[in-house]
């Protein structure tokens, strides 16, 4: 069981690297790939608990690109996690995320719903490690009781198009395809049924896009057909995982739920975009 897209509390997922790695050996999972959001922090813990745990573990990434004021999420994977351009770069990604955040914190404000924007931001702000996003404003309006569930927090407040949504400033896709070649690692385009913008991908494979995310939660089998097709159609290797966050706003029950065929990873590995394998893998 291959699940090479999972997230921890370095971003917006609820468990701890070693929470994580936990639940993904009680699941099977055999191969685990962390890809935190704008952030790498998780992944020298969660690796050192694979390594303990007989786990293979892929050091990975999820950065968020902007294109047409609209998120494009890539993942990386086999990354030199320490690479200095890399860890600058999304440096400045976590930065615009904490002001995204401020913002719509204030237009809840503006809206008659006051939060504790220092509480929110608090952990960020002392580990500039951690990435912050919208669902750590969506816990909060749990907890204050403006609403029942994160779910609910996105489809009323914080969704695009909603009273509360504060568009992204981000990197380009190339920027983004870029910085995670020149730290050693192979790029994905992430879920792209939920993105919905293939017309993109012709662009992206021009950046030079490696794979593509196939396999993922919330791809009917329709969707995981036809981004086989896509990726047959541009060359592209196929990337795979549960997108597992732990919380009921994402979809994936446990990490391993959705797993990524072996002879896939197989060809993910032997990329020639991959500068240094022993950078980005531990055990397996």
């Amino acid at each position: 069981m291959i699940d090479l897209h999972t997230h921890t509390t370095a971003s917006d997922g609820r468990c701890t690297p070693a929470e994580l790695v936990a639940r993904a050996q009680a699941a099977g999972v055999t191969v685990l790939g962390v890809t935190d959001h704008d952030t790498v922090a998780g992944c020298d813990a969660a690796g050192a608990a694979c390594v303990a745990a007989g786990i293979g573990f892929v050091a990975g990434i999820e950065i968020t690109a902007v294109r047409e004021e609209a998120d494009l999420h890539i993942l990386g994977y086999f990354i030199d996690s320490s690479a200095p351009p890399l860890l600058a770069f999304l440096a400045r990604q976590r930065q615009q995320r904490i002001e995204r955040v401020r913002r719509m914190i204030a237009k809840l404000a503006d809206l008659g719903i006051p939060l504790d924007a220092d509480t929110i931001l608090r952990r960020a702000v002392a580990n500039p490690g951690v990435a912050i996003g919208r669902p750590w404003i969506a816990r909060a309006l749990v907890a204050s009781g403006h609403v029942t569930t994160t779910s609910e927090a996105f489809s009323s407040w914080l969704g695009r198009g909603r009273p509360a949504f504060v568009a992204r400033e981000g990197a380009t896709a190339a920027d983004v395809i870029a910085h995670i070649h020149d730290a050693g690692g192979i790029v994905s385009m992430a879920h792209p049924g939920v993105t919905g913008r293939d017309a993109w991908i012709p662009d992206l494979v021009a950046a030079g896009l490696d794979a593509i995310e196939v396999y993922h939660m919330d791809h009917d089998e329709a969707a995981t057909e036809r981004y086989r097709a896509v990726a047959e159609r541009y060359g592209l290797a196929i990337s795979g995982g549960s997108d597992f966050h732990g919380d009921e706003s994402h979809g994936a029950p446990q990490p391993g739920s959705v797993s990524l065929p072996k002879e896939e990873y197989e060809r993910l590995r032997r990329s020639p975009a991959i500068k240094n394998l022993e950078f980005g893998i531990k055990n397996s």
